[in-house]
This record gives structure tokens, C-alpha cells and sequence, in this order.
């Protein structure tokens, strides 16, 4: 059994006693993922970034109350998964800009449906 790789190359072979979609076990590399695309901030950079191409400052502006510390973490963890470019510019100050790979599109696409339920029945949920 393997999993496609999250460079797009050719499907990387998952460890031997774990199989592709088995979440409820506790090795299941796709719960690290999972995580990250749906921790507090994560959610909210995906928000942010699907079809747009931001600056630091920008997107911490448009999601509010984050720190730079944890955007930066946020940012880089999302990077390091493949679901955000960082492109960075040689320029003083420094100007960095970040948007959505492919991937990340594709994550964000469910993150937004997701966040979408989340609002239509928030007043449901909470009776």
C-alpha cells in the first residue's frame, strides 16, 4: 500500500502495520497532518491564503489575534507538510510572501467547506 507524496512525486510506501485512511490508530502518520490543517491557527491561514498570495503582515492582520511567534510556527509546520509556498524576496526590509501549493489548495477547499458548515449551524449546534 503506498500514499501519494505530498511533492506529487511518485507514491511513497506507507510503514508496514499501518494502512492508508486508518486515522483511529494512534501511528497513522495522517493524524500529524490532520492536526496541523485543523489547529486553531492552521484552519484560519488556510482561510486567508486559498486563491491569494499575502505578506506576513497581511495575513496576521486579516486573521487578528495571533501572535508573530505562533503564525510563524503555524506557517512554517504548514510548509514543511506542503501546503504553503514561501517566497522570499532580497530586498531591506525583507519581504516575504506566502501563498497556497496545489496541495494546500486542495486542503483549504475542505477547510472552507468545513468552516462553511461550522457557520450555517453554530445556532443549531448550540441547543
Amino acid at each position: 500500500m503506498s500514499v501519494q507524496s505530498v511533492t506529487g512525486g511518485a507514491p511513497a510506501p506507507l510503514p508496514s502495520p499501518v494502512r492508508l485512511g486508518d486515522v483511529l490508530d494512534p501511528d497513522c502518520p495522517s493524524r500529524v497532518i490532520l492536526d496541523h490543517l485543523t489547529s486553531k491557527w492552521g484552519v484560519l491561514v488556510l482561510i486567508v491564503l486559498r486563491g491569494r498570495t499575502v505578506r506576513f503582515g497581511e495575513l496576521r492582520r486579516s486573521i487578528g489575534i495571533v501572535s508573530e511567534r505562533m503564525l510563524a510556527q503555524t506557517l512554517r509546520v504548514l510548509e514543511a507538510d506542503g501546503f504553503v509556498a514561501r517566497k522570499e524576496f532580497p530586498v531591506v526590509p525583507l519581504h516575504v510572501e506566502y501563498s497556497l501549493t496545489p496541495l494546500g489548495e486542495g486542503a483549504a477547499e475542505k477547510v472552507h467547506a468545513l468552516v462553511d458548515w461550522v457557520q450555517s449551524n453554530q445556532f443549531v449546534a448550540a441547543e
